[in-house]
């Protein structure tokens, strides 16, 4: 494994990662706020003697992405007290992190603890963050008063001091039944499990009837505890303390490759992830039975539980289960949040594993694909994109796109402005145009031609295409790509070519288009935008096209000629006083409108700030009003939502 290669590739995501040796001997266990900066890093810079040490020995990386960086941490921590990697802490004790216990029993009492005692207590966590952890037993104490004495003594004469201050509900001197108690405790359970919006709805209804009754005291105490519940974090998705045995199998696919991913609990922790790469023609399940049946075998017998991200319900597969091992484990999907978490975790890890596949493998299958499904003299390693954007005939625009060996190569894209179609709607001369200017000047100098042209469009588009490379005696293999229905049209075609949704080939021409459309309308965009910043500035009386010019390059943007003192503005341009205060109105109005405000009609600005004509447009005599007062334009609360801006220029 080329391991600076795999670390730039490595996911933007949270995650631990696993150095091993050329024995596949784990030697390193890290983990990551985000994979690839952590992963890019030991091959940047100097690195002290251990860091040199490690990456030698080191011969290959594998990653296990999470939720976030928390789930990170608690990963990290039971994979290397699990596998005691040699480059790494030894970890000796087993309860690093502590945890919130609630006890069994008629009366159980809750409190933190870092020791696992096995006699049906029921325990939360573990929190890394003990501050959060002590804020959520503050919550319980103040809202479920639970008894707080080690050792419950019936009978008392007296209850203590917590019950005068309403935080125990004294069991001890028979002042709450064991049924009003386990209220209580049911409440702290679910608050601690995650199940907090049936809870929030109870004690939404218990503040009702105490603000009914006149206790407002306890009314607001309840407000407040369902304020301090929406707010705390769901459960851990790598540790909770469920000693059932679990898997969780989740996958993805694409066309014919697919990748598992297995992520396994057992004693209530997340001992382990292991990914499969398959090839597969058959449907979802059964690759599924294949896949289970090949996994699970005597040395690895299933545990009882195992959820899939498919529901799966099979007499065979049961059958099989029961001959193998002699009992049938539970296959589910999930209907609790906490397990589609983990589901959903070993998924997302199934398929940045597809990903990894597929840049190694290249788009190479892909290609020769297509190059056998439209009967291409050559395998189309490079492939040239074209689309054309404009809106009511402003601004249109064309992009050309280049790919080499089915990834974008980004150094050869070109952005034409269209002369030929200012002011019309005319796709098949606009196509026309710029097919021509990139040909024309190939030929001319001599370079070399694309394996494959693609347009968007139908077979309109191509045929206006053929027709300019046929002028210019090019020989070269021509396609469209309708959005539609996703057909393929060749030159003079009577019918398309239909591909299956899921076929590679077509994927690779999709990527394509979409490409060239982004980079159309992008270009479109920023000249429509740059038009609008103009035609505002021009609309003042005394301001054309030079002075407008001249304001958005000192200002760059409408946000900063809205903010700017009238002063300034004349300096800028060399307008007036009363021009300048016109022109920060203007500018304010702009904003306002791409705010939401009613637009009326075209309006034009005297001197005064005043719009000619046109009652709506008051606020910008007022704005303007404000300017010349020498006081504080409403505009200028406006600037702070600034908008990217950009700079234009021929192609």
């Amino acid at each position: 494994m080329n391991l600076k290669k795999f670390a730039g590739e490595a996911p933007k995501e949270p995650g631990v990662y696993m150095m091993k040796d050329a024995e596949n001997r784990i030697i390193y266990i890290g983990k990551a706020r985000i994979l690839r900066n952590r992963l890019t890093s030991y091959f940047s810079g100097e690195k002290d003697i251990k860091t040199r040490i490690l990456l030698r020995r080191a011969a290959s990386i594998e990653t296990i992405i999470v939720k976030d960086e928390y789930e990170a941490l608690l990963l990290e921590n039971t994979l290397i007290k699990q596998h005691s990697p040699r480059y790494n802490i030894n970890l000796k004790d087993g309860k690093t992190y502590p945890m919130i216990r609630l006890t069994k029993g008629p009366y159980p009492r809750v409190f933190r603890t870092r020791h696992i005692i096995e006699d049906g207590s029921d325990y939360f966590g573990p929190f890394p963050n003990v501050g959060a952890m002590d804020g959520m037993l503050d919550v319980i104490d103040r809202i479920f008063p639970l008894r707080k004495c080690r050792t419950l003594r019936l009978k008392r004469s007296a209850p203590c001091m917590y019950y005068h201050i309403d935080r125990c509900l004294a069991p001890c001197c028979g002042k709450s039944d064991e049924a009003a108690y386990s209220l209580q405790v049911d409440r702290v359970r679910k608050l601690l499990s995650g199940d907090t919006a049936s809870l929030i709805t109870e004690l939404s209804g218990e503040m009702k009837e105490e603000a009914a009754a006149l206790r407002f005291e306890r009314a607001a105490q309840l407000r407040n505890a369902i304020k301090t519940i929406e707010g705390l974090n769901e459960s851990s998705a790598v540790i909770d303390f469920d000693p059932q045995g679990r898997d969780y199998i989740a996958w993805a696919a694409e066309g014919v490759l697919a990748s598992f991913s297995i992520f396994s609990m057992r004693g209530g922790k997340l001992t382990g992830r292991e990914l499969y790469r398959t090839k597969s023609a058959s449907d979802e399940g059964e690759s599924l039975e294949l896949f289970i049946t090949s996994y699970y075998d005597s040395s690895r017998p299933p545990p009882p539980a195992v959820f899939l991200q498919t529901n799966i319900s099979n007499r065979l597969l049961t059958g099989w289960f029961k001959e193998k091992f002699g009992f049938e484990p539970e296959l589910l999907t999930p209907t609790e949040k906490h397990h589609a978490a983990i589901l959903a975790m070993a998924r997302h890890n199934a398929e940045e594993e597809l990903r990894q596949r597929l840049r190694e493998r290249g788009a190479g299958p892909a290609l020769d694909e297509l190059k056998n499904l439209l009967r291409l003299k050559n395998r189309p390693d490079r492939i040239e994109g074209f689309d054309v954007a404009q809106l009511d005939g402003k601004h249109p625009v064309a992009s050309l796109v280049s790919f080499a060996g089915g990834a974008p190569d980004k150094k050869n894209y070109r952005r034409y402005k269209l002369r030929s179609v200012i002011g019309v709607v005319d796709d098949f001369a606009s196509i026309r145009e710029a097919v021509e200017r990139r040909y024309s000047r190939l030929a001319r100098e001599n370079r070399e031609l694309p394996d494959l042209i693609l347009i968007d469009g139908g077979i309109g588009q191509v045929n206006a295409a053929k027709g300019v490379l046929d002028g210019l005696g090019l020989p070269c293999s021509l396609a469209g790509l309708a959005k539609r229905e996703e057909e393929i049209w060749l030159p003079n075609a009577k019918e398309p070519i239909r591909l299956s949704r899921d076929c590679e080939a077509l994927k690779v021409l999709q990527f394509v288009r979409d490409e060239c459309h982004r980079f159309a309308t992008s270009l479109n965009q920023k000249l429509r935008s740059a038009d609008l910043r103009l035609t505002a500035l021009e609309s003042v009386e005394g301001i054309g096209p030079k002075r407008a010019a001249a304001l958005i390059r000192r200002y760059r943007s409408i946000e900063g000629i809205a903010a700017a003192e009238a002063e300034d503005i004349t300096q800028a341009c060399g307008c007036g006083l009363s021009a300048a205060c016109a022109v920060r109105a203007a500018a304010g109005l702009a904003l306002a409108e791409r705010k939401g405000r009613p637009i009326g009609t075209r309006r034009r600005f005297g001197p005064s700030g005043k719009a000619e004509g046109d009652e709506e447009r008051k606020y910008a005599a007022d704005l303007a009003a404000d300017a010349l007062a020498g006081g504080q334009s409403s505009s200028d609360g406006m600037a702070a939502e600034s908008e990217p801006e950009y700079t234009t220029g021929s192609v």
